[in-house]
């Protein structure tokens, strides 16, 4: 290749690298203008949640999502507490991002507490609207009362709060766990800096095309997909990159010059690198098959993400390498003409091939003693709680959305502001209303009714009431007054046809009480017209761990399938492909098994998302079959020329150090996402770095070679290494001929 162009080209690419990283970089503190943390926008369209979310808006005329105010003293409010929350009500009413009329505060029996909607416009800065509403309630609420804003709006506000952490928290640990283990690893200052810096483009690059797909409405981003994103494409670019090193320091100690190394070690990297990532990404674009939109939208932005992460760390590094040659490395450089270390045998030394001496001398024993262990940690499984958690648990720490609610519930019917919302036909208004009072977890119903004053009318056994003629509320957005005696009921808001009723529940909305209620009404009322659906905050839980299962039961079994298919074609075989799946589900079943343990006993969180088990799944078996594709394409390599059996102890002695070091770098970055206060992201980061250790430091080290070396060349059936000459091995086990052309 003329001399021009070996200059030229990496220099280009280093540049367009550059470039693009550039205009991506910015992209980081805009995410939330196309991200939305709303769980209903997460479910599929079929779901009767996300038919009713959909008509509520042509319901009420608005957006709106509630806040609950809450207001509560130790002894009961005063009266002049009582002036003075009903006086703020004109100045709440005028804050920024308050949308519509605020209800005067409604009193608790005794006076013990109040609580007060705020309808808060749903745009993108409901967070900062809800902010300023609670840095109002500071100053205006009086001395010893204790407020607190809850509800929809408040526990939205909480959420996006606890997100926050991703841009700078997230990256930041990940980071510097990263560059720890890479000093330690490469005992280089420079090395770790350059491989930091192939992540870290290829994140800002993923992370620009991301956000115009989140733009367009293509991919549907959320603050759990984008903190994925950021671990896994960090983690997966210092994979690949620790394993170009790799072979890129072997090929210096080869060839004199940078050009010549570079291309050998391409050669060398890039089919095991693009066989991992290609496992990768079609593991991850197999969540296209779930029903649920956070999973779907998780599947093609992750393998964006492995997609950048192999292109920078199969163009970006080798030409930052081939720039800055064996002075990357100082202070210890790779001499050319260097011997190699050997592997195996009595001249080998190291804790790899000792690893592989006690592999050599006793397989069995090792093979045995892994799957025990592993199924030991897999009795956990039988403690997993992951049926779904209520809202109010999914922040760890302090909510004060979570606090207003549990005193919320104290003094109020524990559906206040989030009631059940019921569409079905007007002429069987009554019967719904009904079927809904007749049930012991319903408090009251009201109907959405424009011509009310609060906008929405109470009904009883005795039909539509007028406004004023009850002192209960409704437990919607509105409240009632003192209407005049004897004053018309207003009518119910008609859209097509159908009605809307508020049933506000005896129970908190996200509570596992108010699940059962709401699916013991969605059974009732289908016997007054199979066509009514039931919504609201505790339909869109129900719906989402329905769906949620339902992708779980459906997406395990298509990835197994997939990853099977890919291994087969990749290694030319059948029962070693079979293997290594079983090995890497049997890893996953520990890794679950053990984090149930860990999540009951140690932590005592309150239970997991369905989705926890699936995302654990996804990306423990896609990334642990990318350590076993590492060692197996490495164990073939070295059985043409020495083998099987002195393949698998060679391939295992010489990438042992890298691919521990890719799982170690890999479980801290995972790792970090704990950092970020949420559930569903501390739970994901215990398993999958639990999980990714236990495949790098048991699976792929002991147990898969172990069990290959046991079984000998029949791992390789029904390929031409199956059918070596049985003759020589039988008098020589070590000295396996292989015939060319395997």
């Amino acid at each position: 290749m003329p001399r021009w162009i070996r200059i030229v080209l990496p220099a280009v690419l280093i540049v367009v690298w550059l470039a693009l990283a550039g205009v991506g970089g910015p992209f980081f503190g805009r995410v939330s203008e196309v991200s939305s943390n709303d769980q209903a926008s997460y479910l599929p369209a079929s779901a009767d949640a996300t038919k009713v979310a959909d008509l509520q808006a042509k319901f009420s005329g608005s957006d709106d999502v509630p806040a609950i105010i809450v207001y509560h003293r130790a002894g009961g409010l005063t009266d002049q507490d009582l002036s003075a929350i009903t006086d703020d009500a004109k100045a709440i009413a005028k804050l920024g991002g308050v949308d519509g009329d605020v209800s005067p505060p409604i009193t608790s029996k005794h006076d013990a507490a109040a609580e007060m909607f705020v309808p808060i416009a749903d745009d993108s800065d409901l967070d900062t609207h809800v902010a300023a509403l609670r840095a109002h309630l500071k100053g205006s609420t009086p001395h010893g009362v204790d407020v607190y804003v809850t509800g929809p709006a408040g526990f939205t506000a909480d959420l996006v709060a606890a997100f926050g952490g991703i841009d700078g928290i997230l990256l930041g640990v990940a980071l510097a766990a990263v560059f720890i283990i890479l000093v330690i690893v490469y005992r280089s200052p420079l090395l770790p800096i350059l491989v930091l810096a192939t992540s870290m483009f290829a994140l800002c690059v993923a992370l620009l095309l991301v956000w115009w797909l989140a733009k367009w409405g293509i991919v549907q981003l959320s603050g759990q997909v984008q903190g994925i994103l950021f671990i896994l494409v960090i983690g997966a670019a210092t994979d690949y990159s620790l394993l170009y090193v790799s072979r890129y320091r072997e090929a210096l100690r080869d060839q004199e010059r940078r050009w010549p190394a570079t291309w050998t070690a391409l050669r060398g990297a890039l089919g095991p690198i693009a066989a991992s990532a290609g496992t990768v990404i079609v593991g991850l674009l197999c969540l296209l098959f779930s029903d649920l939109n956070s999973n779907k939208a998780l599947g093609p932005v992750a393998a964006i993400g492995i997609v950048f992460a192999f292109l920078a760390a199969m163009t970006l590094l080798p030409s930052l390498l081939l720039a800055f040659g064996r002075s990357a490395f100082w202070p210890v450089r790779p001499r050319y003409g260097s011997a190699h270390a050997q592997p195996v045998g009595p001249d080998a030394h190291g804790l790899w091939a000792s690893v592989a001496g006690w592999i050599r001398r006793a397989p069995r024993i090792i093979w045995i003693v892994c799957t025990i262990a592993l199924l030991a940690g897999a009795t956990g499984l039988l403690q997993l709680k992951a049926d779904g958690v209520p809202q109010s648990d999914l922040i760890l720490g302090h909510s004060e959305a979570r606090d207003g609610q549990n005193v919320l519930v104290d003094h109020f019917p524990g559906g206040s502001g989030s009631p059940a919302l019921v569409v079905g036909p007007k002429s069987e208004l009554q019967k719904m209303a009904d079927t809904l009072l007749d049930d012991s977890g319903v408090s009251s119903v009201a109907v959405v009714a424009k011509d009310a004053p609060s906008g929405a009318a109470q009904v009883t056994h005795d039909g539509i009431q007028a406004y004023g003629a009850s002192d209960a509320g409704a437990g919607g957005t509105g409240a009632p007054g003192t209407g005049a005696s004897g004053a018309p009921a207003p009518s119910p808001t008609v859209v097509s046809g159908d009605v809307m009723l508020q049933a506000t529940l005896t129970h908190a909305a996200d509570s596992a009480a108010a699940e059962t209620t709401v699916r013991a009404l969605r059974e009732s009322l289908t016997k007054v017209d199979d066509g009514i659906l039931v919504g609201g905050v505790t339909a869109v839980a129900i719906d989402s761990n329905d769906a949620s299962l339902h992708d779980r039961n459906t997406i395990i079994p298509i990835v197994l399938v997939v990853i099977l298919l890919i291994l087969m074609l990749l290694l030319r075989a059948v029962l070693a492909p079979v293997l290594l799946v079983l090995s890497v589900v049997v890893s996953f079943a520990a890794s679950l098994g053990v984090s149930a343990y860990v999540f009951n006993g140690i932590f005592r969180f309150p239970g997991a998302d369905p989705a926890v088990p699936l995302y654990g799944f996804v990306f423990l078996v896609a990334l642990g079959i990318d350590y076993n594709i590492f060692l197996m394409t490495r164990v073939r390599e070295e059985t043409l020329l020495h083998g099987t059996r002195q393949g698998i102890l060679r391939g295992l002695a010489v990438t042992g150090g890298v691919i521990t070091s890719a799982g170690l770098v890999l479980a801290s970055t995972f790792a970090a996402l704990g950092v970020i206060p949420i559930l569903f992201l501390a739970q994901i980061a215990f398993i999958v770095a639990f999980g990714v250790l236990v495949d790098t430091l048991i699976v792929r080290s002991l147990l898969v070679p172990a069990l290959s070396y046991d079984i000998g060349r029949a791992i390789w059936w029904p390929s031409k290494l199956w059918r070596t000459d049985a003759s020589t091995v039988a008098s020589d086990p070590e000295k396996e001929p292989v015939r060319d052309g395997a």
